[in-house]
């Protein structure tokens, strides 16, 4: 079975060869699909190997170049732990009794904005926290503004009259939506109950974690977005860059960084980490190192996926002279 060269002979040779326009003309596709097959059939017990992983790097990238990219819904509660005790321990440096301005983009079904709600409001009661959630779709954002999510999948029913069952399968059919599996899966029975109030065969998310919170549509690539919504505190921008052209996606992240204030922070992940490390370069962004690995390694279903998938995630690595740069998913913006 065909293995590749050294990482450093190989990164050289096959840049050289993707330079070429005959090449990415002709020739790109039928490789693709060539080195695809490789890869599928290497051992999984050689992915931890150096000249592996270059291979896989050099195959994710021709996936993502080769990719069409279209937007999901999927979500899930408490997607990143270690994202959420990041939030929670930057916020101890906030005085008590102090306000926060937290806006989330591209919120989709809610789950991520009820997470940090939760989070937050369980590290720092006495703090006031002003929480937006943007997303570009109307039907998503009244969805998630309702808190109201299905236990039951989209093809199961429930209800007692016409209007009842309608609304149950409409909130079932949301809450299914994109998702390839329960949108509750990260969550304890505990935690189920701490988030939670029961409505027969659904869930709403109680007052005290919805309070507080402002659902707004809005785009990210909007120049106006700082004149509506203010400087922020932290800025989240998670899991949907990925689904972006990479310079699409570059001039997005460009413009969400005008929105935090000096000293605030930036959370993004679920994003070409060619893009990231580009901008948060150019713009002299300090990546935030606390906990870099759990949180890179804290979405499996990433890790999972690469590298045949375009978000699928490279694994760490920390022998790389620009780890700190390219693995980090949060960052402090320190020029404004």
């Amino acid at each position: 079975m065909p293995m590749p060269p050294s990482p450093n002979l190989f990164q050289k040779n096959v840049a050289k060869m993707a330079q070429s326009k005959f090449f990415r003309s002709y020739l790109e596709r039928p490789y693709l699909l060539m080195i695809i097959w490789i890869w599928r059939r290497l051992p999984r017990r050689l992915f931890t190997l150096r000249p592996v992983r270059a291979y896989g790097v050099h195959l994710h990238h021709l996936v993502q170049r080769n990719a069409v990219r279209s937007q999901s819904t999927c979500t899930y509660f408490f997607r990143n732990r270690p994202e959420l005790r990041l939030l929670t321990r930057l916020l101890e440096q906030k005085e008590r009794g102090s306000t926060l301005d937290v806006t989330v983009l591209g919120c989709s079904k809610g789950a991520e904005v009820y997470s940090i709600s939760y989070a937050i409001r369980c590290a720092r009661p006495d703090m006031t926290v002003n929480l937006r959630a943007l997303d570009i779709s109307k039907d998503i954002l009244e969805f998630a503004e309702a808190g109201l999510y299905s236990l039951k999948s989209e093809d199961q029913s429930g209800g007692s009259s016409s209007d009842s069952l309608a609304l149950r399968e409409d909130v079932a059919m949301y809450t299914a939506k994109d998702q390839p599996s329960s949108i509750f899966e990260c969550m304890s029975p505990a935690e189920m109950e701490e988030m939670f109030e029961r409505e027969e065969d659904q869930v709403r998310v109680k007052p005290q974690f919805r309070e507080g919170i402002s659902w707004s549509l809005g785009n990210a690539e909007d120049r106006c977005l700082v004149d509506a919504i203010g400087l922020q505190d932290v800025v989240v921008a998670n899991r949907f860059l990925c689904h972006m052209a990479p310079n699409e996606a570059e001039r997005c992240l460009r413009n969400l960084a005008r929105l935090v204030k000096r000293g605030g922070y930036l959370f993004v992940s679920g994003v070409d980490l060619a893009v990231r490390s580009k901008v948060a370069r150019e713009l002299g962004w300090r990546p935030v190192t606390e906990l870099i690995r759990e949180i890179h390694e804290g979405d499996q279903p990433l890790r999972l996926v690469w590298p045949l998938n375009y978000w699928g995630l490279e694994p760490f690595d920390q022998e790389r002279a620009d780890w700190k740069l390219r693995y980090a998913s949060v960052f402090q913006v320190v020029n404004v």
